[in-house]
């Protein structure tokens, strides 16, 4: 049986994900894998340059990682206080949003922004109280910041 090592560019069913080196038959390399841009032989050079790409990525990865805990850091000692007209069993004219919360953090002086986008709040605020809000910076780091809603005097 010919075989051949082919370094994958995307995730084929039943074959491997983006970056795995895998053995096929030489046949499904040559007609399918290769053509479709699947794939590409798997050389000595293209083998190195793959552990290069993984080291760098992994260091990117490693130095995210440490970013976004020091900001992290930053966030939880934040406490925002907003103030809105409410009305009868403390529902408020209007909401809370995500946005008005990245505004806000906006003005608290910290040395990188936070986008909206990033604050998971299901649905905007819609009632006095404390809400804990968490913030994603990274797929493992969710700090929580505390957003307090107060009655409008």
């Amino acid at each position: 049986m010919n075989t051949v090592k082919v370094i994958l560019r995307e995730g084929v069913d039943k074959l491997g994900e983006a970056g795995e080196i895998v053995s096929v038959k030489a046949g499904y390399a040559r007609n399918y894998l290769l053509p479709q841009a699947l794939a590409y032989e798997a050389t000595e050079a293209s083998v190195r340059r793959l552990e290069q790409e993984r080291e760098r990525s992994e260091q990117q990865a490693r130095r995210d990682f440490l970013e976004a805990r020091r900001r992290a850091s930053q966030l939880e000692e934040v406490s925002l206080t907003f103030q809105a007209r409410a009305g009868e069993e403390s529902k408020l004219f209007g909401s809370i949003t995500n946005a008005d919360i990245a505004d806000r953090l906006a003005e608290q002086g910290l040395d990188f922004e936070v986008d909206r986008k990033q604050i998971d709040l299901d649905e905007p605020i819609k009632s006095l109280g404390v809400y804990n809000v968490p913030i994603r910076l990274h797929g493992d780091v969710k700090p929580e910041i505390k957003v307090w809603v107060i009655k409008e005097e």
